[in-house]
């Protein structure tokens, strides 16, 4: 693919056929041809690496003590805040040529950092790692095009976690589509009306568009010189007026995630599911601990009976940036760090981490089930079948104010039980309006 160099104020966006048939932001490799990340200096290396990740300094010692001491590729930790912190501290750093070799970055962070050229191109050193994912978590580092931004890290494939117990008790169905779902809803309330399936949130952002990922949404294309925002979309409408709906005739809850009230009522019984992802387990450890034993996973409902796809709720990537002058060695860790057996298997018992690498899913701390679903012994293996599913996602440049809007606009609706649909427009026009401000092309 051909390199196009380009500043803030001037982004050339070029598309490919797949990029147009996956739905995903399109962006021509964005380095200059005098990159300093584009030839490694001569001589051993010492990497620097940007991470959130619990304890990675555990992780790292295996690779410094062992392929790194035979290869002379010496990586340090620097321990930092994640999310738009993380990701504005990369981009000043990138303003004075300072940025680390090596970050963390989430998957819906990649088209910003891409935009801004601070990711390297590392296909040449790391293309040959694609069979080893899913498509869908693969295709969030290529950004659709033939480059490759970075190396999928961990994956959080959504799905749908129950109370198992209280489902019998009430003689519900775990809902295989999403008019399922509703039904279920509305049934639990007619049976039990203090009780509630779930609730919708506002407070996290990436659940709704994991949700519309699963229901193909394409929030983001570029097609030339031009984006296409595409948040009001078909696909995330029906995804909006079914939870306004559910919402609106009081079929489910409509107060936030992760509030003490919220995690009383999932404690207590009084919500009985969530549409979550595979890091679940954890925080139903702490929201929910007098129901260890009680919940069960279940595939994400579907929008018909012969679709097959889930939405990620999460995730995240190691990335080489352009200041790195040792980009080769760079990527060799960032291969290793996420597909050697070893290295996954210090992320898991380390970090927590559940891997992107297919392979990994399966083995080692995933042999058995999460301590608080000890009940359901094919946790992990349905979870892996899950993952292979994952829908491919369509980041742009500015999901942050994206996501805020949403926060905004949804948490409104949710309390006043009013049109979703409103704010998902009030979303769309944000976004736009401030991808204009920084200067991109926008079709209408």
């Amino acid at each position: 693919m051909p390199r196009t160099a380009f500043t803030p104020r001037r982004r050339r966006l070029m598309a490919t056929a797949a990029a147009l048939a996956l739905g995903a932001s399109a962006l021509a490799a964005c380095g200059s041809s005098d990159d300093s990340g584009s030839q490694d200096a001569s001589g051993p290396a010492d990497l620097t690496y940007w991470t959130w990740t619990p304890n990675m300094d555990k992780v790292v010692d295996l690779w410094n003590q062992g392929p790194g001491k035979k290869q002379q590729i010496k990586v340090t930790v620097k321990k930092q805040a994640s999310g738009d912190t993380l990701v504005t501290k990369i981009l000043t750093a990138h303003k004075a040529k300072k940025a680390p070799d090596l970050v963390q970055a989430e998957y819906q962070a990649l088209p910003t950092l891409v935009s801004n050229d601070a990711l390297a191109d590392i296909s040449g050193e790391a293309g040959g790692l694609k069979r080893k994912f899913a498509d869908g978590i693969w295709q969030q580092t290529t950004l659709g095009t033939d480059a490759v931004y970075a190396v999928p890290q961990d994956a959080a494939p959504m799905m749908f976690l129950y109370r198992e117990d209280l489902f019998e008790k009430y003689g519900l169905s775990v809902p295989g589509t999403w008019d399922d779902f509703a039904e279920v809803a509305r049934e639990l309330k007619k049976k039990a009306p203090e009780k509630d399936l779930t609730t919708f949130s506002a407070n996290d952002s990436g659940l709704f568009a994991g949700l519309a990922q699963q229901a193909g949404a394409t929030w983001w294309t570029a097609s030339g010189d031009k984006w296409k925002v595409g948040i009001d979309d078909a696909a995330t409408k029906k995804v909006a007026g079914f939870w306004g709906g559910l919402v609106k005739e009081g079929a489910i809850d409509n107060q936030p995630m992760y509030t003490p009230a919220w995690n009383k009522a999932l404690n207590t019984g009084k919500q009985i599911a969530w549409v979550s992802a595979v890091w679940a387990p954890g925080t139903l450890a702490t929201a929910a601990p007098d129901t260890k034993g009680k919940w069960a996973m279940a595939p994400l409902p579907q929008w018909d009976n012969e679709s097959n796809s889930t939405g990620s709720w999460g995730g995240s990537s190691t990335a080489v940036t352009t200041d790195s002058t040792h980009k080769s060695a760079a990527a060799k860790f960032a291969a290793w760090l996420n597909t050697d057996p070893k290295a996954l298997a210090a992320l898991a018992k380390e970090s927590g981490i559940y891997p992107a690498a297919t392979d990994a899913q399966l083995s080692g701390a995933f042999s058995e089930p999460p301590a608080y679903f000890s009940n359901q012994a094919d946790f992990y293996p349905q979870a892996a079948k899950i993952a292979k599913t994952t829908a491919p996602a369509a980041w742009g440049p500015n999901v942050n104010v994206a996501y805020s809007t949403f926060k905004d606009a949804f948490a409104a609706a949710a309390k006043n039980r009013s049109d979703f649909g409103a704010a998902l427009a009030k979303m769309q026009d944000a976004t736009v309006a401030d991808m204009k401000k920084q200067g991109f092309e926008v079709a209408e």
